[in-house]
């Protein structure tokens, strides 16, 4: 018996006895005895409002709603800033499985640091609450909350003073993709019952978002794969019951996002990049073919990185698709610039006796 009950344990990543209820690996792990075990390491980096980092940025942490606890790190490019034009304003939602991470983590840290110095963005990165604690749609309204705290004229003197709110993005790799995503639709959704506070969205940049249903996809299945995937798919099929605590089936509009809600997104532009060694990448490449080909009518770019599997850009190694990667995001963010100013310039030379400008 105990033979038999230590071969099951070692199978199933235990030592102890326990069997493993929920793999999610390679975030964390369920025991049947009630025990959590996060693979994540948790580290944080302090914020520093005084000493600018090595790429020239200062960072500081702000509490957004003293209910929940929800705070917001904040990334300034000292030198843009310092030039006295607005810079683009991107909300980024880091990734990790919805129960992982956090805006302080190292990684994501320094992700966003990055994404601040070569975008020359205002980035705010939101510290949302994680499941299986607060399980979704918990981190949905937690996005939600530091984007209407970003563009309201209450939020940081930084953002007040630096970001250029008529600039807007919303950024995310991951469960942070899918997070952007449904804070979007909610955007939507405001703005069709005239409620949203005037929020104007840009662009969305979805880095191998976590997508998932009941269907299985060519990448999704053993014969496409070239190497084993950083996440499998019963891996997968689990984390949408568990991190909505039941709520929400593999199919739900949350975790497969319906053709009606991708046509519905307010934003003008959209960016997804896919890994093609990453479980995920047919979910990627689906939705970027159902903003491209359906009713929604923006200009969506698609980024493959050949031979990378999940969030690759987030390693701190060298990797020339990473900073590919980056270039694209950065200049995605500056075409937004452009087309701002040829707005309005746009407005500017159009005749006041034709009357409004219903083409803005």
């Amino acid at each position: 018996m105990s033979t038999n009950k230590s071969a099951r344990s070692v199978r199933n990543g235990s030592r102890d006895g326990a069997d493993i209820a929920v793999d999610l690996f390679p975030f964390l792990r369920v025991y049947t005895d009630g025990r959590i075990k996060k693979f994540v390491r948790h580290a944080t980096v302090p914020a520093s409002s005084d000493v600018k980092s090595p790429n020239g940025v200062i960072t500081k942490d702000v509490v957004i709603d003293d209910d929940t606890g929800v705070s917001v790190r904040l990334f300034v490019p000292v030198a843009s800033a310092a030039a006295g034009r607005r810079l683009p304003l991107v909300v980024y939602v880091h990734g990790g499985g919805f129960c992982t991470g956090s805006a302080s983590d190292p990684v994501f840290h320094r992700y966003a640091e990055s994404l601040a110095a070569r975008a020359a963005a205002v980035v705010v990165s939101v510290d949302y609450r994680l499941a299986p604690e607060h399980p979704l749609p918990a981190a949905y309204d937690d996005a939600w909350a530091a984007l209407r705290w970003a563009v309201s004229r209450h939020s940081d003197p930084w953002v007040a003073s630096f970001a250029d709110t008529t600039c807007v993005f919303l950024a995310g790799e991951s469960a942070g993709a899918n997070i952007v995503h449904n804070v979007a639709v909610r955007v939507a959704a405001d703005a069709a019952a005239d409620s949203n506070d005037g929020i104007d969205i840009e662009g969305m940049i979805l880095l191998q978002p976590c997508f998932w249903g009941t269907e299985r996809l060519p990448c999704e299945k053993p014969e496409a794969w070239r190497a084993t995937p950083m996440l499998l798919p019963e891996r997968a099929d689990a984390m949408g019951p568990y991190v909505t605590a039941g709520a929400a089936v593999n199919d739900h509009p949350w975790i497969n996002p319906p053709v009606e809600a991708i046509a519905s997104l307010p934003c003008r532009r959209a960016l997804v990049s896919v890994a093609t060694e990453d479980l995920l990448c047919d979910r990627g490449r689906r939705y970027a073919a159902r903003l491209r080909d359906g009713a929604w009518g923006g200009e969506v770019t698609l980024v493959e990185s050949e031979g990378e599997d999940h969030c690759f850009h987030l390693s701190p190694k060298p990797n020339p698709n990473a900073v590919l990667l980056m270039d694209h995001v950065a200049e995605f963010i500056a075409k937004g610039k452009t087309r701002k100013l040829q707005r309005q310039l746009h407005r500017s030379r159009w005749p006041k006796e034709h009357g409004p400008n219903w083409s803005d």
